[in-house]
C-alpha cells in the first residue's frame, strides 16, 4: 500500500471503527452479520462503496496503534503474501485478474504483522499491499528490473517498516523463503534488521556455494526447538537440533543492478538441522541468513527463535480465512468494494489473535480490539458476570485487554479462534457480548 492516510470525515472513521468492532466481536465477514442492525448494514455498504474510502485509509489508524504499541520494544516485522482465490464464486466479480492458479478470478494481500519478542504476543498492522494481477501472461520474468517485479513487494514492506526504527527499541524484518532476494538485503533500510529463510543456494564471493557453507562452521552445538504447527489441530512438535552458524559473502546475482548493489554483502548464515527425526517426519532443515550478529550461541538462539515467531502470520491468514473471518466467502463483487473489506479483515484478525493472547494477563488497552466507546458498557458486564469468591471475579485492570478477555470467557469459554498454537472455530463469547451490547443501544456501536 501507499503511505499512511486518515479518512477525511471523522464520520467515516467512526464507522470504520464500528465496523471492526463488528468483525472481532460475530467473528464474520459477512456485512449483514457484523452490522448488527439494518441501519449498520446499510452504513456499512455506504462505507465500502465511498469513493474517499481505499484500503490505505483504512488501515492508517491501526498502523498508527501498532506504532504507539511498539515504542520502547523490540518488535518483529513479519511479512508474507496470502491470496484471495474466487475459484467456483467468482462469477459477477469485477476489476479483478486471476489468481495464483492464473484461472479464478481474485488478488494477493502481502502484510506486515508486528510482534513483540519479549512477549512473543501480537501487538497489530503495521503495514500491507493489496493488489490484483492484469491477466498478461507473466513471461520475461527474470528479464525485468527489480522495480517492476511483483517480488519487490518484500523490500517495500522492509522499507515501510523504517518508520519503527525511531520508536522501536530494535526492528527486525521477518521473512520465509520468497523474501531470499539479493536486493532485500542490498536496500534495506539501515534501522531495520533482516532475518530471512534462504531460497537460493548462492555463490560466496569467496567461492562455494551458500548450502555447503555451514559444514565448514564446525561442530555448532544441540538444542530442542518448537516446530510450528501446521495448521488446525496441530499442537507442534519438540526437534532435537543441531546449529552451525559463522558469516558468509555473498556474491551478488548476475540480476540485481550493479550501479545500485554492492558486488558482495557479509550476512550471517544460521542451519538448524534436525537430528533423529521421528519414522515418517520429513527432518527440519532451516538456513537461516541475517544481517544480526552471529558471533555467539546467545545470538544464535535468539535468532531461531527470532524465524521461529514467523508461524504467528500463518495464524493471521488462518483468522482471516478458513478458521475465522471466512473473507474468501463473501459476496461483494467489486474491487474497490473487496479491497475495503479486506483491508478492515486483516486488521479485525489482528485484533481477534491479540484478544486471544491477552488470556494469560495483559495491559494493553482494550481499545486495541474494541471502540473506546464501549468500554463502560463492557465495564457494567463484566460486573454483573462476577461471582462471590476471589475465581469468580474479574481481577485484571479494568480497559485492559486481559480484562476484555475474562468477559468474553465468562460469557462463553473458551472454545475460541484458535487454541494454542492453532485457529479454531469463533469464541462463543463474542457473539453474546455483541449481542448484549447491541441491546443496550450503545451509542457508536448500534
Amino acid at each position: 500500500m501507499a503511505a499512511i492516510g486518515r479518512l477525511a470525515d471523522v464520520r467515516l472513521e467512526k464507522r470504520r471503527e464500528r465496523m471492526l468492532t463488528g468483525m472481532v466481536m460475530t467473528g464474520s465477514s459477512v456485512v449483514k452479520t457484523f452490522s448488527a442492525t439494518r441501519a449498520g448494514e446499510a452504513g456499512a455498504h455506504r462505507f465500502l462503496d465511498h469513493a474517499e474510502v481505499t484500503p490505505e485509509a483504512i488501515l492508517a489508524n491501526a498502523a498508527e496503534r501498532t506504532l504507539a504499541a511498539a515504542r520502547g520494544r523490540t518488535v518483529l516485522l513479519v511479512q508474507d503474501t496470502t491470496e484471495i482465490n474466487f475459484s467456483g464464486a467468482d462469477r459477477g466479480r469485477s476489476g479483478l485478474g486471476p489468481a495464483g492458479d492464473g484461472k479464478a478470478l481474485g488478488f494477493f494481500i502481502h502484510p506486515l504483522l508486528a510482534v513483540d519478542l519479549d512477549e512473543e504476543a501480537v501487538i497489530g498492522i503495521a503495514h500491507a499491499q493489496l493488489w490484483t494481477r492484469d491477466g498478461a501472461a507473466r513471461c520475461g520474468r527474470k528479464r525485468r528490473k527489480f522495480e517492476d517485479k511483483e517480488s519487490r513487494r518484500w523490500l517495500d514492506a522492509t522499507q515501510a517498516g523504517n518508520a519503527f526504527a525511531g520508536v522501536a527499541a530494535e526492528v527486525i524484518s521477518v521473512s520465509d523463503r520468497e523474501g531470499d532476494i539479493y536486493q532485500h538485503f542490498a536496500r534495506r533500510p539501515e534501522g531495520v534488521a533482516m532475518v530471512v529463510r534462504a531460497r537460493h543456494d548462492r555463490k560466496l564471493a569467496a567461492g562455494g556455494q551458500l548450502f555447503a557453507a555451514a559444514a565448514t562452521f564446525g561442530a555448532g552445538f544441540v538444542r530442542h526447538v518448537h516446530v510450528p504447527p501446521r495448521g488446525p489441530g496441530d499442537a507442534g512438535r519438540k526437534a532435537k537440533v543441531r546449529v552451525r552458524y559463522g558469516r558468509i559473502p555473498i556474491a551478488r546475482p548476475v540480476e540485481a543492478d550493479r550501479e545500485r548493489d554492492p558486488a558482495s554483502l557479509e550476512l550471517g548464515l544460521v542451519q538448524v538441522e534436525e537430528i533423529d527425526a521421528p519414522d515418517r517426519v520429513k527432518p527440519l532443515l532451516w538456513r537461516i541468513v541475517t544481517t544480526l550478529p552471529v558471533d555467539t550461541p546467545h545470538e544464535i538462539d535468539r535468532i531461531v527463535r527470532i524465524y521461529r515467531l514467523r508461524w504467528r502470520i500463518e495464524q493471521l491468514f488462518r483468522t482471516m480465512k478458513t478458521h475465522g473471518l471466512k473473507l474468501e466467502e463473501t459476496q461483494l463483487e467489486t474491487a474497490h468494494r473487496l479491497f475495503n473489506l479486506s483491508a478492515l479483515a486483516l486488521v479485525a484478525a489482528a485484533r481477534i489473535i491479540m484478544l486471544v493472547d491477552a488470556r494469560d494477563g495483559s495491559r494493553r488497552p482494550a481499545s486495541d480490539v474494541i471502540a473506546p466507546e464501549l468500554i463502560e458498557a463492557v465495564a457494567a458486564i463484566s460486573a454483573s458476570l462476577e461471582g462471590k469468591t476471589p475465581r469468580q471475579q474479574n481481577h485484571h485492570l479494568k480497559g485492559s485487554l486481559a480484562w476484555l478477555a475474562w468477559t468474553v470467557a465468562r460469557l462463553g469459554g473458551w472454545n475460541c479462534y484458535y487454541k494454542p498454537p492453532g485457529p479454531k472455530t469463533m469464541a462463543f463469547g463474542w457473539p453474546r457480548l455483541a449481542a448484549m451490547l447491541d441491546g443496550m443501544q450503545i451509542a457508536g456501536y448500534r
